[in-house]
């Protein structure tokens, strides 16, 4: 909020270069605002395919987590008025690839009640196919 005041202060007095950099700003705070979001959207959306590749099967809870998590990954990501995307295809397997070790350290807890630890678990599951799982249905327009 303080950006804004000093924003204003700024056009104010007719310092137009000071007001960009304040507005980079903003934008700078706003895209990272965006990808915390989709970072923890992320983490929810591996933490299941994780789980149903290691248990191998699914639950309808697990499901629909996962088909939330996708679909809010999609809103989160998409410009609403300026059209586009915060993160571009490669940005957001970036994304993933970053998240997927806290959803590994997070399923190690679930996956048969605990039974195995994270270096079990890495083991245990195929990160390339559950990676590009989660691109497939984060960029599928079938979630509705």
């Amino acid at each position: 909020m303080e950006e804004l005041f000093t924003l204003k202060d700024l056009l104010l007095k007719g310092d137009i270069s000071g007001a960009l950099i304040v507005v980079e700003e903003l934008e700078e705070m706003s895209r990272d605002d965006k990808i915390n979001t989709i970072s923890s959207y992320a983490v929810i959306l591996l933490l299941h395919l994780i789980k149903q590749q290691a248990e191998k099967r699914t639950t309808r809870s697990w499901d629909l987590s996962i088909r939330n998590s996708s679909w809010e990954i999609q809103k989160k990501n998409k410009r609403r008025k300026a059209g586009g995307y915060y993160l571009t295809l490669e940005e957001l397997r970036i994304a993933l690839e970053e998240a997927y070790p806290r959803a590994i350290d997070k399923a190690a807890v679930e996956v048969e009640e605990g039974r195995y630890d994270s270096a079990i678990l890495k083991k245990m599951v195929n990160r390339e196919e559950i990676l590009t799982q989660a691109m497939v249905l984060i960029t599928s327009d079938n979630l509705s």
